[in-house]
């Protein structure tokens, strides 16, 4: 480029990504000439708001756009073409070939930089044939629209979902506020694959209270049609389930087409291979948000991560870039996400114990059950934490929070020191803001750590809430209550506030287990024990409760 003429910065795709990187190249370079070029009608809208509008949480429709081409020219001195589709890439030229979606009208649009930002597009599944009136996804305006004028005949009472991710559990939860009978359809066991199977049974207990049918395992074969309208799903095993109206959330992929074609590498998972500065293969093209692989923080690895908090950043970073040739370099990601699901909420970071095993990465864990603020506070509510950390030096690796109030807070807190590259005794010894109505003076995040540590010490080692209990001394420590409502088959029952003056009715020369209903008791039982000499005792993290949980998952 010549050092006297304008730059040049072409954006394709708006929304997260896009509109960021726009903004941000603009703050960056005042004199640069940006051009925006969107596909749909609307540069930047909320689309993690679309259920809620659609459920009418979010009251008006105009609340989700975040910003209009207008604005962009006003504020910024973007030049913004909507309903226009980027064809193709001349790299050697550095000109686009657009098309203008209203007219037919084909132009080339010349660039210094380009920054590709075309995000993702719904999977559609085999059974999903063009033209069904009545089936939908929501990622879009237009999607959320359709959905609107279908729901508003008044001719739909009952609905499918299909797909127990983020989205689909969203519209789930907003589809049944709105009055209307709801299945939720799952090919997995479980709902929310990225908790592991015990943590998400909370949620589908929200669902099944809400009144929300349940078909879990379930793998669709066919729609059932009359004309081009879905009448009802066929299941692999023949049984069928009526509908009048379908939603598809099955996941997204990347549009990487346009970049495939321009010859731009992509990567292993999938999406747009970039650096740390969202520069591809080529560096006078950037890519950002959902089209593109990021480096996940632990496996140090690429991945795809479709998510609005680093398509937001990667869009920031690319355009500073692409605009003045400086910027900070987008930072490793971890694909915390949190979903709410009636009066449940569920949020992870990091790994689960599913992508541990994948990977033959070596892990412990550790559940604690506990209260969102001060339990002798009104108010106070149940949240169960469950932690992922390496056998060696305690470095978290993942976390999974699921309660009703607080989640949020403690799922951020690990997914900062992880972020940090910390470990368990961080967490025991962060410096946590407390007061009654807000939390307690050992918060449950210091209490992950206290119960790694002492793990990870022997004192006394942590089992599995699903180990098998055969060859071992199982000693309960609940009351007779809890045992008739919750039995441990085989266990010694010795409540706790007896152990100091029973103990000598165990066997200290075999291998020994502690359980009781959350595992608070059964560490001060392993303490004692161990402390009278007995070689080896463990105490089943998460107690009695997890391990139902557990049971309940596998059925």
């Amino acid at each position: 480029m010549n050092a006297m003429s304008t730059l040049k910065i072409l954006v394709i795709g708006g929304v997260a990504g896009g509109a960021s990187a726009a903004a941000r190249a603009r703050r960056c370079n005042a004199d640069a000439e940006i051009t925006l070029l969107e596909k749909g009608p609307s540069i930047s809208f909320a689309n993690c708001g679309l259920p809620y509008q659609l459920g009418g949480e979010i009251k008006s429709r105009d609340q989700l756009l975040v910003a209009t081409p207008e604005l962009f020219w006003d504020r910024f001195r973007v030049q913004v073409k909507t309903r226009c589709e980027a064809l193709k890439i001349d790299r050697q030229r550095r000109l686009v070939t657009c098309k203008d979606l209203e007219s037919g009208e084909t132009f080339d649009l010349p660039y210094d930089r380009l920054i590709l930002s075309m995000g993702a597009e719904p999977l559609r599944p085999p059974f999903w044939t063009a033209g069904l009136t009545n089936v939908y996804s929501l990622w879009t305006l237009t999607d959320l629209d359709g959905l609107q004028a279908h729901l508003q005949t008044g001719n739909v009472r009952r609905v499918a979902v299909i797909g127990g991710g983020f989205v689909g559990l969203e519209s789930v939860e907003q589809l049944h506020h709105r009055g209307v009978e709801v299945a939720l359809i799952e090919r997995n066991p479980q709902v929310l694959t990225p908790l592991d199977p015990e943590m998400a049974v909370p949620v589908e207990g929200a669902l099944r209270a809400a009144g929300i049918k349940l078909f879990l395992g379930a793998t669709v074969q066919r729609f059932i049609t009359e004309g081009q309208t879905v009448t009802g799903i066929e299941f692999a095993d023949g049984t069928h389930l009526d509908c009048q109206l379908v939603l598809m959330g099955v996941g997204v992929r990347p549009r990487t087409q346009l970049a495939r074609d321009a010859g731009l590498t992509i990567g292993p998972a999938g999406g747009v291979a970039v650096n740390n500065l969202l520069q591809t293969s080529d560096p006078q093209i950037y890519a950002c948000g959902d089209l593109v692989e990021y480096t996940h923080q632990v496996l140090d690895e690429p991945m795809r991560i479709p998510l609005g908090g680093p398509a937001n950043r990667s869009g920031r970073i690319a355009g500073a870039h692409a605009a003045c040739g400086d910027s900070l370099s987008m930072g490793a990601v971890l694909g915390t996400a949190i979903v709410r699901v009636f009066d449940e909420t569920a949020a992870c970071t990091g790994l689960n114990e599913k992508a541990c095993r994948a990977r033959g990465i070596e892990y412990r864990t550790a559940f604690v059950q506990a209260t969102h603020h001060a339990s002798y506070f009104p108010g106070a509510l149940p949240m169960t934490l469950k932690l992922l950390y390496a056998p060696a030096d305690g470095k978290v690796l993942g976390a999974q929070v699921v309660g009703k109030e607080g989640v949020d807070k403690r799922i951020d807190v690990i997914a900062s020191v992880i972020h940090f590259g910390g470990t368990v005794h961080d967490l025991a010894q962060l410096d946590l803001a407390y007061a009654p109505p807000y939390g307690s003076a050992k918060d449950p995040i210091h209490m992950l750590g206290f119960t790694a540590e002492n793990d990870l010490r022997s004192a006394p080692e942590l089992a599995p809430p699903g180990i098998a209990m055969d060859g071992w001394q199982v000693v309960d420590v609940r009351t007779t209550a809890e045992l008739e409502s919750l039995p441990v088959p085989g266990a010694v029952h010795i409540p706790i506030d007896e152990l100091a003056a029973r103990w000598r009715e165990l066997d200290p020369q075999r291998p020994t287990l502690t359980i009781c209903q959350t595992a608070k008791r059964g560490h001060v039982a392993a303490c004692w024990l161990r402390n009278q000499g007995f070689p080896i005792v463990k105490n089943i993290t998460g107690g009695a409760s997890i391990r139902k949980l557990l049971a309940r998952a596998t059925v």
